[in-house]
């Protein structure tokens, strides 16, 4: 397969399934969960939006990779959890409806703060690449098509046709995921030397990612003294990054275009399962209700 289609659109194509998918279980009282649970929402974007980047710059630092690799590193921190975050969610007994409102208002945020973030670590790592920034204005305009466009258009679908939405809900949500699937599968055997070259090399940082993030969302929702399902969310929101978006990012011509730059993401996508599916496997075996 081209490698140009498959990173101009089928990357682009699969975001706007997931992130469809999203907006048609989404309603205006999502977003009124702020006010429902205050603290558990700002705890949760304070983690996921500030702290999960700083955690990213540290362990790009601190692990010897290329600057390349330490950018890619980076931008995968500054992306939201996605529709994965919610499925997962889910399966370890967490607030589902906490978590979808994490995911909304991060992919909501994300669009600006990402070119931000991003741009600091180009500065950083890659000193003599000024002409790689991300221009903001343009950036944010073409994530804001890419995340938020298919949000809104599933939104206004179900408020139009609220039993069809539901419907459809459900059948995007599986085809996303046979799709995501299907692109992974794709992308390995694409980049498959590139991830022989890298795996190794970039197992220990992306392990590390997934794993201190997750202990950072996990202790931050203890000292809040938040319930169970929602500290179970906050772990998880907080510790899975969207791969589909930091790939998409690296890879279209029209953003970095620095396919490289898109290999910890993808190696962070084949291991990330394993860590999240030892915190569901861990918190499964705990009532839902503190014992008194």
């Amino acid at each position: 397969m081209d490698s140009s289609f498959l990173t101009t659109t089928l990357l682009p194509l699969s975001l706007f399934i997931i992130l469809l998918g999203m907006g048609l279980g989404l309603t205006i009282k999502d977003f009124q969960q702020i006010l429902v649970e205050p603290k558990a929402v700002i705890l949760g974007l304070l983690a996921q939006l500030v702290m999960v980047p700083v955690v990213g710059f540290v362990l790009a630092f601190v692990f010897p990779l290329s600057p390349e690799l330490a950018v890619g590193v980076v931008l995968l921190s500054a992306c939201p959890g996605g529709a994965t975050s919610n499925l997962l969610t889910y399966l370890a007994k967490g607030n589902v409806a906490l978590s979808v409102t994490l995911t909304a208002f991060s992919s909501l945020v994300t669009v600006f703060s990402i070119p931000l973030v991003v741009n600091l670590a180009l500065g950083f790592f890659l000193e003599e690449s000024a002409d790689l920034r991300l221009p903001f204005i343009k950036t944010v305009m073409r994530l804001s098509t890419i995340v938020i466009l298919p949000m809104i258009i599933g939104m206004v679908a179900r408020r139009i046709t609220p039993k069809l939405a539901t419907t459809l809900e459900k059948s995007v949500k599986w085809f996303s995921i046979a799709f995501i699937t299907l692109l992974v599968v794709l992308l390995i055997a694409q980049e498959w030397s590139t991830l022989q070259r890298y795996t190794l090399s970039l197992s220990g940082v992306t392990i590390a990612l997934s794993v201190v993030t997750m202990a950072l969302g996990y202790a931050l929702s203890s000292v809040g003294q938040l319930d169970r399902p929602s500290t179970r969310s906050i772990t998880i929101e907080v510790g899975i990054q969207s791969t589909s978006l930091a790939w998409t990012i690296a890879s279209l011509p029209t953003l970095l275009n620095r396919p490289t730059m898109a290999v910890p993401a993808l190696v962070y996508g084949l291991l990330m399962f394993g860590t999240s599916a030892g915190f569901i496997w861990l918190v499964r075996r705990q009532p839902l209700v503190a014992k008194a």
